[in-house]
Parts: structure tokens; sequence; C-alpha cells
């Protein structure tokens, strides 16, 4: 079969060239459909329920809106994890789905599930409401809204009702999340007094607004030949039509709402505020991107969108852009970029100096466009974006090693049979190698297919990564197969003029002498062997590990946590001061935006205590000479010094969202404590708190604090309320509206509405001995103050509550440095367990990235095996023998030396990139085993000396050995020493196979041949054995 595809491209060779010429017009045509991102979307398929519950407390949040909601979606099919945070007046769930669930058919399960459940929710709690279709990467661009004459809340109202409904159209835009500001209102204050005066309750002021607030529909009325639609419009519009709404009627004199109230224009109670550079307080706009959408596209549609729109707003104000995801893409795209072109050059460098031959070079060059135009066709239909990990392991020098040793052996045999038909010496030459390369570069293929089995944010971030690399190499293949004899045929139909190769001249007879010196050495050969393996098995028990080295994303992020007690205005003039010191003394920032609690949409659920500072870097190329990232963030750190109290943390933007939405934590790793009491919760947190301030390796770290809140309790005393004639809810309707304040209605201003809110005055609900006075209405129409009917009581309580899968849950976050987190975390589990009393019913678990690595390590095992069971298999169909596959499995062990010891010499952990490295490794390894060997049974068929033949033969093959392994790690080497964005994670794995091809080359060319000749010897001794006994055996031999 393959010799027929050799003669077929050789004799065919227009129509196999129009063939590829075809491929690569689909390859085209698939590059200019990629979508382009910095990053794979680590984010799991899952769903958020957002839920606004009034003004419940943490405590009845948890128990009357989150926990109704996780029992219902624990029922669903395909559900991993229920998470859930219960708030002040907010609840959010976050239910997480099996990797592969279409995020849409779960976003309909939910839905249904929450209509389900709907009754089970208190009446004054707002509809839950899905979060934006988004994911980690989905905050793509962020923007303030600026004009110097106008106020926050009319830049607010311009940002919610003008530039967000316009922006929401761009395609590929899910949700405009607005955050800063104030939200305009109507407030209506009631004044005690004057209901008094007219006996009304405030019960009575929220109906009047509720009863005169609508629009009805008579259907339509025909006259005059003519269709009239009949409209009832009752609606309000202005503040006078608040203050006209009939109360009551005393004595046939109406009471109007102007009569016992005041109308004025107010804002909403907020739980967030940013600011920005120190100047003080702004509006910001968040726009979120479609999961799965473009990035590229969407910021150019974005910027374009915003142009238009700032040419139409109100004088005065602008959009102004502080951050957004392209110069991460373009950064990203520039390491790929760089690493791809430098790779290539440096292979076509090296064909060119051993191959001695420009057309041969010029042949093999041409396959890297038209593999990586394959590899396009693959990452189209497998529906991936060309991103740092689908495209940053693609080693041009791993996929032409095929066609090296094709273009190899055609140039060696044209070069020695100048007589005969050029055409025919081609299909020769190439029929001789295609079935070792065929079986090669199979292997190759095949051992990234175990890496497509990865699961969860491995399988994320890894399976798009095989599948373009599988994709260029099956193309490679094809290429070697069709391409390569098919263009020899053409471009060397008058034969070669190889140059003299005086490297190749050099090397040659010294390979050969110490061949020929060390080929009866065995022993000495395979104890030397057998150390270097032994050395790297110690030093890869010692090398430590880790799941992924981060990426620079090029901004700063830092987290602040303060005490649970402190105000929004108080942690917002902090944020603000840290924000104008910032920019004055480091010159590297170009701006600084602290965000402080949470936004209205509130997909990111911080309380008024947390303030995520946005550290937007200039160019490096602006930056004073000599510093660096961590310098910056040296000078940033005493700054936060100087806040008591501040837990500080930092970290970077996509860094911290996907930390937090993948494992609901925002740090390197999580010591999660689960349990039911708060208190207990808390004792076992700071326990393990204490124990972390001694680890070494810890860099910051903090605990959750579920109690410290301040709470005003208001117990309702049952009796007393019976007493005065009142239910409960007559109580409860005057801390909710009368405190707290309570929606009656909206005002609507053209398409514009805003709620009208109602409420008693500031001066009689801002302290604890005013609350205690504001009055309670009787059905008699007296009045008694709140005290009377409820014992009023000051305590602590939870800022908020978390749970997973049902339990409570409190968590120690933990930021590490200079240790891997492996063994960070094997020390800390240790002192925990000697240390820490846990009591029964509570349990830990370990969270954060060091969940990641423990799963995806556990799936190395079972993918390395398969791996090398993939290779011996192929390996044994090539050669039909087990002895010659297991003799080239030697490789493996000698390939993983190289690696290991090329990360410890480079101070790298064994992260899963490593390991990837390995697994890439085996493969390429492989294949000059499968050439050299395949060879030296070619020269066997042929008869001759065993130990000159093994001379000989691996003699002729040094130089595409030594071609395919140097084009195959020279391609790695810009990976492996770039420092570019991306590089960090491309760092360990192209290490690894630049070590492992060094040590299993050496292997390949010293001890297998050696490995061979001893092993065929003793077969042939053993033959030789065999057929003397069969002779002295033989009936009518006469034995003397």
């Amino acid at each position: 079969m393959l010799n027929k595809i050799i003669e077929f491209s050789v004799r065919q060779k227009y129509v196999a060239l129009a063939l590829v010429l075809l491929m690569a017009f689909a390859g085209v045509s698939s590059l200019l459909k990629l979508p382009i991102n910095s990053l794979p979307d680590v984010t799991p398929v899952q769903v958020l329920v957002i839920t606004k519950a009034g003004r419940y407390s943490p405590y009845d949040v948890e128990k009357l809106v989150s926990y109704p909601i996780e029992t219902a979606m624990n029922g669903l099919p395909d559900v991993k994890q229920v998470r859930s945070i219960s708030q002040f007046a907010l609840s959010a769930v976050t239910v997480e789905f099996e990797e592969g669930t279409d995020i849409y058919f779960a976003r309909q399960m939910v839905s249904q599930r929450l209509q389900s459940i709907s009754d089970e929710l208190p009446p004054d709690v707002s509809a839950s409401q899905l979060g934006p279709i988004s994911t980690a990467l989905g905050e793509i661009y962020q923007y303030t809204v600026s004009g110097g004459n106008y106020s926050l809340s009319e830049l607010r109202e311009i940002q919610d009702w003008i530039i967000a409904p316009q922006l929401k159209i761009v395609k590929g835009v899910t949700e405009i999340n607005s955050f800063g500001g104030f939200v305009k209102q109507y407030e209506v204050v009631v004044i005690p007094e004057r209901l008094r005066t007219y006996n009304i309750g405030i019960k009575s002021i929220i109906d009047a607004i509720a009863s005169n607030n609508s629009v009805s529909g008579g259907n339509y009325l025909e006259h005059n030949r003519e269709q009239y639609i009949i409209r009832g419009f009752g609606q309000i519009n202005r503040i006078d039509d608040i203050q006209n709404i009939i109360v009551t009627n005393i004595n046939n004199k109406p009471i109007f709402i102007k009569d016992v109230a005041e109308i004025r224009l107010s804002s909403e109670i907020r739980q967030g505020g940013v600011s920005q550079d120190g100047k003080g307080e702004v509006v910001t706009g968040i726009v979120m991107m479609l999961r799965g959408g473009n990035g590229r596209e969407v910021i150019q549609q974005i910027e374009e969108k915003i142009t238009t729109i700032n040419k139409n707003l109100p004088k005065g104000v602008t959009i102004e852009k502080f951050y957004d995801q392209s110069d991460l893409i373009d950064r990203t795209t520039g390491t790929i970029s760089t690493n791809l072109l430098e790779g290539g050059f440096l292979v076509i460098a090296v064909l060119l100096l051993l191959l001695g031959e420009i057309s041969g070079a010029l042949i093999v060059a041409m396959v890297i466009p038209f593999s990586m135009l394959f590899a396009f066709i693959g990452m189209r239909e497998f529906g991936l974006a060309a991103n740092l990990m689908s495209l940053g392991a693609i080693d041009f020098g791993m996929v032409v090693d095929g066609s090296v040793v094709m273009v190899e052996n055609i140039v060696h045999r044209l070069k020695h049979d100048q007589h005969h038909d050029k055409d025919s010496v081609i299909i020769k030459a190439s029929q001789q190698v295609v079935r070792p390369i065929f079986y090669g570069v199979l292997i190759i293929l095949m051992v990234y297919v175990p890496i497509m089995t990865f699961s969860g944010m491995e399988g994320i971030l890894y399976r798009p990564m095989a599948i373009t690399v599988a994709a260029a190499v099956l193309g490679s293949l094809l290429l070697a197969l069709i391409f390569v004899p098919a263009i020899s045929s053409i471009i060397m139909r008058k034969g070669v003029k190889v140059r003299r190769n005086y490297i190749i001249e050099f090397i040659t007879p010294l390979y050969k002498a110490n061949l020929t010196r060390y080929l009866e050495k065995k022993l000495f050969v395979g104890l030397s062997a057998l150390l270097l393996f032994v050395l790297s098995l110690v030093i890869m028990s010692r090398l430590g590990s880790e799941f992924l080295p981060e990426l620079d994303e090029g901004s700063i992020l830092v987290e602040q946590v303060r005490m649970p007690s402190v105000t929004l205005d108080e942690s917002l003039e902090n944020a603000n001061w840290l924000a104008g010191k910032l920019v004055a003394n480091i010159p590297e920032i170009r701006t600084v935006v602290p965000k402080t609690g949470r936004s209205d949409l509130a997909n990111d659920w911080m309380g008024v205590h947390q303030t995520d500072v946005w550290i937007v870097l200039k160019n490096p190329k602006e930056w004073r000479k000599g510093i660096t990232k961590e310098d910056i963030i040296r000078q940033i750190e005493p700054f936060l010094k100087t806040e008591p109290g501040l837990v500080y943390n930092f970290t970077q933007p996509i860094a911290m969202r996907v930390d937090e939405l993948t494992s609901g934590v925002k740090s390197d790793l999580a010591v999660k404590v689960f349990g039911e009491d708060l208190d207990e919760l808390k004792r076992i947190g700071h326990a393990i708190s204490d124990l972390v301030l001694k680890q070494q390796g810890t860099a910051n770290h903090f605990v959750e604090e579920p109690i410290g809140q301040p709470y005003l309790t208001i117990e309702i005393d049952r009796e007393a309320v019976a007493s005065f004639g009142l239910n409960v809810d007559d109580v409860q309707m005057v801390i909710e509206a009368g405190i707290g304040g309570r929606i009656a209605g909206q005002l609507y201003e053209g398409q514009r509405r805003f709620n009208i809110t109602v409420r008693y005055p500031e001066d009689i609900r801002s302290k604890l001995q005013d609350i205690q006075e504001v009055p309670v209405h009787l059905p008699n129409g007296n009045y008694i103050p709140l005290k009377r009917v409820s014992h009023i009581v000051a305590q602590e309580g939870p800022r908020e509550i978390q749970r997973e899968n049902g339990w409570r849950r409190l968590i120690v976050g933990i930021n590490i440095q200079h240790i891997d987190i492996g063994t960070y975390v094997s020390n800390l589990q240790s002192a925990i367990g000697q240390e820490v009393k846990i009591p029964p019913g509570y349990f830990i678990e370990y969270g954060g990235t060091f969940e990641n690595q423990q799963r995806a390590m556990n799936h190395l095992m079972l993918v390395v095996p398969l791996s090398l069971f993939i290779i011996i298999g192929l390996m044994y169909l090539n050669f039909g023998k087990i002895r010659y596959a297991l003799m080239i499995f030697l490789n493996l062990p000698f390939a993983l030396s190289g690696g290991v010891l090329f990360l410890w010499l480079r101070g790298m952990y064994l992260s899963i990139s490593a390991s990837i490295g390995f697994v890439a490794l085996f493969g390429v390894a492989v294949l000059n085993g499968i050439v050299l060997i395949d060879h030296l049974n070619e020269m066997r068929k042929e008869g001759g000396p065993l130990r000159q033949m093994v001379i000989d033969g691996a003699t002729d093959r040094l130089r595409p050995v030594l071609m395919t392994a140097l084009v195959a790690s020279l391609g790695f080497i810009p990976m492996a020493f770039n420092s570019g964005p991306g590089s960090e994670v491309q760092r360990p794995l192209a290490t690894v196979v630049i070590g492992g091809l060094v040590t299993s080359t050496m292997l390949t060319l010293m001890v297998l041949p050696i490995v061979y000749y001893w092993l065929e010897k003793k077969e042939h001794n053993s033959n030789s054995s065999t057929d003397k006994t069969n002779i002295d055996n033989s009936p009518g031999e006469i034995i003397d």
C-alpha cells in the first residue's frame, strides 16, 4: 500500500501536487475563520444563579434563598458541583456541570428548576436571574465614563441608558456590567408626625403608589371606518404625579402623598464603588464577551462602536478605555509567531548544513507551511481557537522529521546512482524508508492521542495542543508520502549537486572509530547508561511539582481584604488613597482602578470590605532601565502595609477570575474546612492559619472571617405584638420599609425607568437609639415605638456564608513562593494532621491549583503507560519481532534522563507542561531508533560479517539520525529560551524535549548498535548451535 502511494506520487506527480494545493486552499480558508484569543478558556461549564434578596441578612438569605435553590439544582443530570454564597441582600449559586455539557442546555435545565421552586422563595425576593453566558476570559474590555460637569449619578444614567444598550448589540458581546457611581431613584420620605396626624400607616403609602401606576388596554374601537386602539394610561412620569396620589379621604377631604411625605431624587443603596488614580470615584463599564467568542474581533468591533457612541454623547462626556485583552492577545500571538519563525529558520539552517544540497533543504522547508495549513484544517473541524496552548507546542523540526529522512535518502541514492532513470531511483529510495517513516511518524502522532482524553482544566488546556500537533504531524506524514516524492521528481529530474559536507566528514570517522572501539564493551556501555538513568530518577524525585507556570498577563491585580465591619465609604477612601500614591510614585504604572464591593450585575460577589485593585502597566519599553514586574510589586507593597489590618494578595486579572470560577477560590492553594457551626469553622481556620505562617514557602495567606459583621437583630416579641392587636408582618413592614426602604413602583422617563422607594427620614433610622423609637402604626390609629414590640440586640454575625455541595465552608487561601506546590501541600497536610484537632462532622479538602494538579497527575499515570503501550504495539507491527521493539524501547528511559537533567539544570519544576513534554519526546525519540534498526535489518539481508555490517549500517544512518534529532531539538530552542508573554508555559515542555533528544540521540548512535550487535550475535550463535545439534542427531549418522 505504502509503496503504491509512493509510485503514484512520482508517476502522477502533477495530480499529487494538485491535491496538495487543494489542501493548502482549505487550510488558508480555515485559518481565516479561526477565533484568536490569548489563552484557552478553562472555565468549566457552569451556570450562575443570582437572586437579589431584598434586605435580608446573610443568615436569612442562606436559609430562605440559597438552600432551596441548591437543593433543587443537586438533582439535575450531569451536575458536578454546587456552590453558593449568601451575602446581605444577595444569593449567588454556582451550578457546575460535567465537561462536555452544552451550556445552553445546562441553562435551560437550571431555568426550568428555578421556575418549579419559585413558590418556595419569599414573595419579596426578586426573581432569580441567570448570570451572563461568559467565562473567565469574558471581561474583555473595560472603560470609564467621564465628564467634568456631570455628577456621578448623571454619568451612571448615561452609562446605563445610552452607552450600555448600544454596546450590547455588538456581535460577541453578552452583557455590559455597570460598576460605580450612583443609580438614580425617587425617594418618598415619609414624615412620621404627619402620618400620626392623618392616622395613616406606611403600608398605606406603598399601596397607594402601587395602585396609581399602571397602564391598561381596552382592545380597539371601530369608528368612521377606522380602527382605534384603546389605551388606558396611568403611569407615573414625574414627581408631581407621585405627589398628587391620594392616600385616603378624611371627612371627604383627600389626603395626598405630598401631605405626608417629601419626594426627592436620591440614589439606590449600593454595595460597591470604583475610583481611579486617586482622583475620586468614577463610573465604569465592563464589556463581557460571549462564551467561545473571537477576542480579537470582538475588541475591534467594540473600539469601532465606542468611536461612534462618543460622537453622540452629551457635550463633555467621553468613554475612555483603561483595560482590554487586545495587548495580551497581540503579545501571546507574537510569542507564538516568533517561536515558529525562529524555529523554522533554525530547521532550514540545519538542513542546509548537514544535507549539503540546497534543493533538498528547500523541499523539506516547503513541508513546514503545508503542515501548518493542515493543522488549521484540524483546528477548524474540532472547533478550536488559535491561542498560546493550541499553537504553542508545534515544533517544525518534529513536523518535518519524516520528510528529512525521505529527502536525505533520495539525495543519497541520486548521488550514488546516476545511470538509472531519476524517477525510478526516487521511487526506490522513497520505498526503502517509507515503512520506518510511516511507523515512526505514526508513533509521534499516536502518543498525543491519550492526551486528548484529559478532562477538567488540564483537558481544556492540553487537548487543543494535542489535536493541533497531531493534525500537523498527520499532515506532515501525508506530505512525506505524496508531496516530497512528487516535488523531488520535478526539482531533481536532472540529478543533485551535493556539496562537500565538512561537518559530516569530520564527525563520521570519529563516530565510526568510537563505535568500533566500544562495540565489544557491552558491560561498560550498559553500566554507564544505567548509571545515567538511575541518577535522573534520583533528581526527578527532588524536582518538585506544580500544575502550570503562571502566564505573565502584563497587568497586576491586588486583592485586598479588610475587617468585615468596615463601611463602603471607608473602603473606597483607602483604596482611592492607594491608587493616588501608586500612580504618583511608580512611573511604570499607567492607571490604577480599585473596585470595591460588587457591581449591580453581582457576577462578582465581593463584600464592601474587599477591593480588587487593577494596576495597568505601561509598555515595558517605557519602563526605567533594569526594572522588572517583580520590582514594581516590591515597590507597591510598602503602600499596602500602611493600612492596619489589611490582608492582600498579588495576582493578575485573568488568573484571579480563572481561580475564582474554576474552584471558587482566588489563590494558589485553598484549604477548605467543611462543617455546620460557623464558630467551630472559624476556630479550625485560625488553627490552620497559625500553621501556615510557620510553613516554608508561604508568600501570603488569608482566612475567610465567617464571623465579625456587626448585626442589629430586632427580635419581635410575639406576646407584645398580640397585645396591641398587631401581626408580626405589621412590624416587619416597618422594619423593611421604614428603616430599609421598600420599592413601591417605577417612574418612567421615556425608555428610562427608575425605582420609587418609600422609607422614613434618615434622622430617625441612622442610630441605634433612633431605631428603637421608629413608630409602629396600630389598628386603632395610634402609634407605639418599635421597642415596645421587639428587643433590639447588637451582636456579631457573618458577612457572608459560603456553601459547597450542601456543607458550609470556610477557606484558608494560601499563595506560595520559592517552593513547588506538591512539596508545600505535603508538609502542610502533615502539620495539620499532627497539630489541628478536627471534631467529628467536620472535614478538610484541598482546592485551588493543587486540586487541578492532583487530578492531572492521576490522569498522567494512565496516559503515560498507554502511550508506551501504543509505541511498543506500533513498533511490533513494523518489525514483526518483539525484540526489535524492546530494543528501541530502551531509548525512552534515556530520553527521560535527558529531560529530567535539563529541567534540573534550569531550575524548573515537574509541571503538567513538562509531563506533556515527556509524552511528546517519547514519540520523537523512537523515530531515530526505527530508522536505524530498519536499515540494519535491510543490510543483514544482503549478507556479510555481522560486526562490520553493524558498524557500516550505523555510520550510514549517522546523518539522518543527527538531522532529525537536530531539527526536532533546534525547532524547540526559541520556545525554550523565549522570555515573551506566554513563554512561561512553553519553556518546561521545550526544555524536556531538547534534553531528552540529546541523551536519546546519543543512545541511538552508541548504545543501540551495541545492543543490536550483542542480541543478533547471541541469536546467530543460538541458531548455529541448534543447526549443529540437528545434524549430529540425524538418522543414519555414525557416532564414534
